[in-house]
């Protein structure tokens, strides 16, 4: 018991650094888009009081399609999951992850969204450290989320360094060491207070997790 206690003040203290390290980068990341967009406004200043319309025109072409290229903004029409989605894909962004993520959420939702924080903050948590096992090049997360009927839909994918990973008490071992553990755990323990449904995979150089979270017709 005592050791499981040592395991979970652990895995807190994981979770809190990770955290502090989310909010970390988006901070940066605004100080440096602030910065550069005033560099762009007195470029647009000088070319506007020269009268060099097309000049203009090209910097704001330019720069709506820079923006096109680096907007990771997600609207799923929740806004719980908007922001740990955002957090998360700003930290594997930052580590050299690149994110795929589609997702959809347009009704209210019933689930605890403490639980539903759970397995979205562990799934991704889980899948930005294993990408980092692989080279930059290599490392990509496909995040999917959407209703299927009256039930929301979540899957992540992410690939492994090339090999098939092992199961213990039906769940895949990771290099991570106890805390990442912990996590898997704790997302099918949040899965199964919620009546839900979750399948993980590994195959052909990814793993992949699948989970089906049961939603209250009334609450639509």
């Amino acid at each position: 018991m005592r050791n499981i206690d040592k395991q979970l003040d652990a895995y807190q203290q994981e979770l809190q650094q990770t955290h502090w390290a989310e909010v970390e980068n988006m901070y940066q990341q605004t100080r440096s888009w602030r910065h550069d967009w005033r560099n762009h406004i007195q470029t647009l200043k000088a070319y506007a009081a020269a009268g060099d319309l097309a000049s203009v025109s090209r910097y704001l072409d330019e720069l709506d399609e820079d923006l096109s290229r680096v907007d990771t903004v997600i609207k799923t029409g929740n806004s719980m999951v908007d922001a740990i989605l955002n957090s998360k894909i700003s930290l594997a962004r930052a580590r050299g992850v690149t994110v795929s993520a589609e997702a959809l959420i347009p009704v209210r939702l019933s689930i605890p969204e403490l639980d539903l924080c759970c397995v979205i903050g562990n799934l991704f948590d889980n899948a930005i450290d294993a990408s980092l096992a692989l080279p930059e090049a290599d490392r990509l997360i496909r995040v999917y989320m959407d209703m299927k009927g009256t039930q929301l839909y979540i899957s992540f994918t992410n690939f492994t360094a090339g090999k098939k990973l092992s199961r213990s008490h039906g769940l895949f071992q990771t290099t991570k060491g106890a805390g990442h553990g912990l996590g898997l755990r704790r997302v099918r323990a949040a899965v199964d207070r919620m009546g839900g449904y979750m399948s993980v995979g590994s195959e052909d150089g990814a793993f992949t997790a699948e989970i089906l979270l049961p939603q209250s017709q009334s609450d639509n």
